[in-house]
């Protein structure tokens, strides 16, 4: 290996690696140049091997240029480090200091209110504005609050297995209406009182268009004294009316049976789904939405009211009935299937 051979290949080294290190515009790219050089199979390392073959005089020579070659190389690379790095910083903050806020971004899906979250509120809301407060109650409930206190008799039909889903435990059930929660408020608040409960209920029934084993219920009650059948009417009116948002609706009264009032009564209101008869009406053109009555005097005594010196009404609705009413539902079904192209309606 001759001297000029040797000088050759420095200078040629030297002015390919101020080049590619020139052009570097990443530390990834500057990684890949010092492994090229530098590196163990890098070409400065490949010099180095190749003084193993040259004399002594040589390496005396030789050996030095190497180093020095060696020594130049590392330190223009953590110069250009340096510069690159400085750079991306810079870059970095300057896309801080003018981030655009108005940019568009991905559209992303945002949530929706389940339709009863709709009319829950517009219905404790309609109620609120008559003067009525809003109760609560568990939905695990006793024999006692769920039947007897309700003035149901042993052998009512009702508490058979058809119609209830009873627990593990002894006279303890799901409740099958929301008038549970009126018997904690007679026993529990200071008369007169007025108060509606929405809530979950639970019966042992096939599901179809209209049905389900578990479906949305409000009750509502007032006692105070001389409480009349007129009240309860009025109320039944203003209610529908603020809730289809009509001045005027086509509905009937007519004569129903309830264990815990007397007298008891149906209010109807024309089907919104047909105009001669489906599958949520079951052919009659019209839907049950309000029955209610006065209280029966048995159950004002076992909640430890005088019916002589006061008397009131209940009504309870299926929730469930009347949000599909309101927003022209015509399947139960749909209420609770989750599918998110239905919830996206409301």
């Amino acid at each position: 290996m001759g001297m000029v051979h040797i000088e050759e290949k420095i200078s040629q080294i030297r002015q390919e690696l101020s080049l590619k290190v020139e052009a570097c515009t990443t530390v990834k790219q500057l990684e890949e140049i010092q492994a090229s050089f530098l590196g163990k199979k890098g070409c400065i390392p490949e010099l180095l091997g190749e003084l193993k073959m040259a004399s002594l005089e040589e390496k005396r020579l030789i050996g030095p240029m190497i180093n020095a070659l060696r020594q130049d190389a590392e330190n223009l690379m953590a110069s250009q480090k340096e510069k690159l790095i400085a750079i991306q910083e810079a870059k970095a903050q300057a896309l801080l200091h003018n981030f655009d806020v108005t940019l568009n971004v991905e559209k992303k899906h945002s949530g929706h209110m389940h339709p009863f979250s709709h009319v829950i509120e517009e219905i404790e809301n309609i109620f609120i504005s008559m003067g009525y407060e809003i109760w609560d109650g568990p939905e695990a409930e006793t024999e006692f609050y769920n039947f007897t206190a309700l003035n149901v008799p042993k052998d009512h039909p009702a508490r058979d297995m058809q119609d209830t889903f009873w627990t593990d435990r002894t006279n303890m059930l799901l409740r099958t209406h929301t008038s549970t929660i009126q018997v904690h408020s007679m026993q529990q608040k200071k008369l007169p009182i007025a108060g509606v409960a929405t809530g979950r209920v639970f019966r042992n029934e096939a599901v179809d268009a209209s049905h389900d084993f578990m479906f949305m219920q409000c009750e509502g009650m007032l006692i105070d004294k001389q409480v009349t059948v007129s009240h309860l009417l009025g109320t039944a009116q203003t209610f529908l009316k603020a809730l289809f948002e009509k001045d005027s609706l086509d509905i009937r009264i007519r004569p129903g049976f309830f264990p815990f009032v007397e007298p008891g009564f149906e209010i109807d209101m024309r089907c919104v789904f047909c105009k001669n008869g489906c599958s949520v009406c079951k052919k009659s053109t019209w839907v049950e939405v309000f029955p209610g009555g006065m209280i029966h005097p048995n159950v004002l005594r076992s909640c430890g009211i005088n019916p002589d010196e006061y008397s009131g009404f209940a009504f309870g609705f299926g929730l469930t009935r009347l949000a599909m009413l309101k927003y022209g539902i015509d399947d139960i079904r749909h209420i609770y299937g989750g599918s998110v192209k239905f919830l996206e309606q409301f």
